[in-house]
């Protein structure tokens, strides 16, 4: 008969038991299969670039600028060749929103032209780093590829010792008629010095979110000029590429550098006006 007293301490054992259960689930208190270090944690995708697709690159250099890039297109007699040279030989690509490329090559009667126009599309696949800042580590790579040279200092010149005795000293006019030429010697130096640090392969602050040009020439001699200038601009997310290069038909014929490179900035001036729409 003591067994029949045994049975209902089981059964307030068991409902405590139930009860701390209930109690710590209801509570707000962690279940089996919560993380609580994940709660509230929010991982932001880092933003994307502001393009999603390319302008079609035989079609985004007009007919009036390769008038001027090439000017040996406006000398084909024949018409549907002269037609060919316009439309230009896009590159191949396998992803047109990604990149694409376009080719010109004219000869004249002084001159061989090449236009080369490239776009490219950078996308980042990493969540922590936005496309804007990929195009802009592989900008980075493409000045350091070429080599720029450190900004020449611009100034006027000092006045040489000698100089600054002749001026202090009663000129005669054979003195003073030299000095003179000396002046003219000097000023001709530091204007023609002036032009080529103003030549020079350098960044570009006035194209696009950052911009370098680049200035080669090449062949001597016995062999003709060839003079190649590269424009290369970063717009948010997009990389465009220009190479202008021009050999000359004749021994001793340098290919002007500031005529091209006027040239080539004014091409990517447009196409960095085209892409801001």
């Amino acid at each position: 008969m003591q067994r029949k007293a045994y049975v209902p301490g089981v059964a307030a054992l068991l409902a405590a038991l139930l009860a701390g259960c209930t109690s710590s689930s209801d509570d707000g208190g962690p279940t089996d299969n919560s993380n609580p270090g994940d709660a509230g944690t929010v991982t932001a995708a880092a933003q994307p670039g502001r393009y999603d697709a390319l302008p079609e690159a035989c079609g985004a250099v007009g007919d009036s600028t390769l008038d001027l890039l090439l000017p040996g297109i406006r000398q084909i007699a024949d018409e549907a060749l002269r037609e060919t040279a316009y439309e230009g030989q896009a590159t191949l690509t396998f992803d047109t929103d990604r990149k694409a490329g376009c080719r010109w090559k004219v000869d004249s009667t002084d001159a061989i032209d090449h236009l080369y126009v490239d776009f490219e599309r950078v996308v980042s696949y990493s969540n922590a780093v936005s496309d804007d800042s990929q195009a802009e580590t592989l900008f980075a790579g493409k000045v350091t590829a070429a080599g720029l040279p450190a900004p020449t200092p611009s100034g006027t010149p000092t006045a040489t010792p000698s100089s600054s005795a002749s001026a202090a000293a009663a000129p005669s006019p054979s003195s003073s008629a030299s000095a003179s030429a000396s002046a003219s010697a000097s000023a001709s130096a530091s204007a023609s010095a002036s032009a080529s640090a103003d030549l020079q392969p350098r960044l570009l602050d006035d194209l696009g979110d950052e911009a370098f040009i680049d200035d080669v020439l090449a062949g001597s001699g016995s062999t003709a000029e060839q003079r190649t200038v590269t424009v290369v601009f970063r717009t948010s997310n997009v990389i465009v590429t220009i190479e202008y290069e021009e050999q000359a038909t004749s021994l001793g014929v340098v290919p002007d550098s500031k005529e091209m490179q006027d040239r080539a900035r004014k091409l990517a001036a447009q196409l960095a006006d085209s892409l801001a729409g």
